[in-house]
């Protein structure tokens, strides 16, 4: 079967997607592949395809428990053989999986990178022919990016520790320039085929307003309202204003037909579970959540993604607004902020998170310093009086496109 092939056979399409074939004829060669591609790019046909097509077993590892479920049970459908080891699956769930991997049942195995080190999964890769590591959501190798992950350091020690090395592919839709070589020296890319697709997203629209708290509550009401029709997310910063905002655009737009979901990590797993559905089915229109929600959600019909408050930096900003246009059509990007969200979020800097605990004093002071400069960066978009787009493009490198946005919008985008 030939790449083309593939494509039509499992996904349906005649032809790839910019950026797509160069990944995976890089990857079909031998050879190491970084690729930067936004958000609904198709980043995951990229090593899938090569999975197919290479001899042995594909690694696919992923920090998103949802997506490795929303992947596998993709791939199971279109007749792919696969599987993921994470948390949610019992002991023995998990000890069935390996069982089955070790008889050749899987071409594509996803991993969280906290797994990569246990003993049963050692022993497994030990034996098993691993052609290709898929290093998803890689910006979190890097402590320069906004989401850095201590269990992502252990990658290219696993990687050495193979009997036969494979061909390693780093996939992310957030990265600046620092961030790439960052990614291609901690995971040992060997001289990698780099495919940088471009950050602009043409089909979006930015704004963003400065507002008080009340102002905010009604002007995401009045553009729901407006926009009845369309699916949208409206991101905020905790889980206290998600409950706040959800309950009183329930209670606001009761009679007409738009319904309202909630999601954040306070929820029970079914719970979430069962708005992530219900929102990816139409049968919510309108999901209010923190930054939990939309990692790997495949539903392109997205036509407004609204931040009601700050987010931590321009890369979250950036991958979370993107979720809005998959399909490439108009979408709306919004960001209301006021001097209160950049305090919350000083304070949640300052408190710390669950990554911290794995770190030394010595690289918990560098990560709060990179996160008030990633911060800092975050406020100079709110406060820009030009081009947001520009301000955005140029902040991942992107010259030549953030001039071309600067000459089109004429000092607004």
């Amino acid at each position: 079967m030939t790449k083309e092939e593939a494509l039509k056979t499992y996904y349906g399409y005649d032809v790839f997607r910019g950026g797509q074939e160069a990944v995976i004829d890089a990857l079909l060669s031998g050879r190491d592949a970084l690729a930067i591609m936004p958000t609904g790019a198709g980043k995951s046909v990229c090593y899938q395809i090569p999975a197919l097509l290479l001899s042995g077993i594909t690694l696919v590892v992923s920090p998103l428990v949802s997506l490795m479920r929303d992947q596998v049970t993709q791939l199971v459908q279109m007749g792919i053989p696969a599987a993921f080891l994470n948390s949610s699956l019992t002991f023995r769930q998990y000890l069935l999986a390996l069982d089955r991997a070790r008889a050749g049942r899987y071409k594509i195995i996803y991993v969280a990178p906290e797994r990569l080190e246990t003993e049963g999964f050692q022993a497994f890769v030990r034996e098993a022919d691993i052609s290709l590591v898929a290093v998803d959501e890689a910006h979190c190798i890097s402590q320069w990016g906004q989401d850095f992950r201590p269990a992502y350091l252990q990658i290219r020690e696993f990687i050495d520790s193979l009997p036969r090395r494979p061909i390693v592919a780093a996939f992310t839709a957030t990265a600046t320039e620092r961030v790439r070589a960052d990614i291609q020296q901690m995971l040992g890319l060997q001289n990698p085929a780099t495919v940088v697709t471009g950050f602009d997203r043409k089909n979006l629209y930015f704004g963003c307003e400065e507002m008080g708290d009340k102002a905010k509550a009604a002007w995401v009401r009045d553009y729901v309202i407006a926009h009845s029709g369309e699916s949208g997310i409206v991101y905020c910063s905790t889980r206290k204003t998600v409950d706040a905002l959800a309950a009183e655009l329930a209670e606001v737009l009761g009679p007409s037909d738009i319904r309202v979901g909630r999601y954040h990590a306070g929820m029970g797993n079914d719970a979430r579970r069962q708005s992530q559905r219900a929102f990816i089915d139409d049968d919510i229109q309108v999901m209010v959540a923190t930054n939990a929600f939309g990692m790997g959600i495949d539903k392109p019909n997205v036509r407004y993604v609204i931040h009601n408050n700050v987010p931590e930096s321009i890369e979250a900003y950036y991958q979370e607004a993107g979720r809005a246009g998959r399909d490439g059509d108009p979408a709306s990007c919004h960001l209301l902020w006021n001097g209160n969200d950049f305090r919350m979020r000083r304070f949640l800097i300052d408190r710390g998170d669950a990554a911290d605990e794995a770190l030394d004093d010595e690289q918990r002071a560098w990560a709060l310093q990179n996160r008030y400069r990633l911060l800092s960066q975050m406020e100079g978009y709110c406060n820009t009086t030009g081009c947001l787009r520009e301000y955005m493009l140029r902040y991942f490198g992107d010259e030549a496109a953030a001039e071309h946005a600067a000459a089109a919008a004429g000092g607004t985008a």
